[in-house]
């Protein structure tokens, strides 16, 4: 069953219309339509369909387990990141769309498992609060290539980072973990993107402007209003791209 298979069952089972799910995710009906209809294997508002019909996110992404969230006996998995702080969290339950686990250093991988780098911030040598992003190598975490597979993302583009802040709460809250493809830097509006904003590592939804300008957009609109670059202002204000954002976690 592809996916449009199972997003129309989800959705009927909720009792939504097409009209109903796609005002709840921010899509349009004939966009819910198309989803259904065609034999599609993945979706970046997954994770969102995924809480607005409230099924599994592992079950509506592939199939795997069982379809009412509820259902599930144990945590999907967990993830610990080697070398690197992790944040804090008052929770018992993290959910996923994929599959990680927690290990240190010393663990050897699995067949189906790859290490990836992780973006953070650091802080310049110069001090004064002035820091840079980088892919630091050090930590790293670990995540499945199978994972990998269905979201179209060749292993060696993929990365990691944490949202910090509230500016994308509900959909990605503090502490948030996404998944990054480095090889995929062309702007698709209303895509989430990860960007190097002057030395801050920022998580938006991004969507072009007329003459090769971007807007950039939080989910939490109310305490951040959306922000308008020029291509000129893009440039004074170093903005850069590092990739689409095709997977992240959820703190319950």
């Amino acid at each position: 069953m592809a996916l449009g298979n199972r997003l129309k069952t989800a959705r009927t089972k909720k009792g939504l219309s097409q009209q109903q799910l796609a005002d709840i995710v921010g899509m349009t009906q004939a966009a819910i339509g198309a989803l259904e209809k065609r034999d599609s294997h993945q979706s970046s508002k997954v994770a969102e369909l995924a809480k607005a019909t409230e099924v599994n996110i592992e079950w509506l992404a592939s199939g795997s387990g069982p379809m009412d969230r509820n259902q599930v006996a144990e945590p999907q998995a967990t993830y610990g990141v080697s070398g690197a702080t992790q944040p804090s969290a008052n929770s018992d339950e993290l959910e996923f769309f994929g599959h990680m686990d927690a290990w240190d250093s010393n663990t050897p991988l699995g067949e189906d498992e790859i290490e990836l780098p992780l973006f953070r911030e650091v802080e310049l040598a110069a001090g004064g609060g002035q820091t840079q992003v980088i892919e630091n190598h050090g930590a790293k975490l670990r995540f499945a290539k199978s994972t990998l597979s269905r979201a179209g993302v060749v292993p060696e583009n993929a990365a990691c980072a944490f949202v910090r802040g509230n500016s994308m709460e509900p959909v990605m809250p503090d502490g948030t973990c996404v998944g990054v493809n480095t090889g995929d830097k062309t702007i698709r509006d209303g895509e989430i993107y990860a960007i190097d904003h002057d030395g801050m590592l920022r998580v938006k939804f991004l969507h072009r402007r007329p003459g090769g300008g971007i807007k950039i957009v939080s989910q939490n609109g109310m305490e951040h209003p959306t922000e308008e670059y020029s291509v000129s202002d893009i440039a004074a204000a170093s903005i850069r791209v590092i990739g689409r954002v095709f997977w992240w976690s959820v703190l319950r």
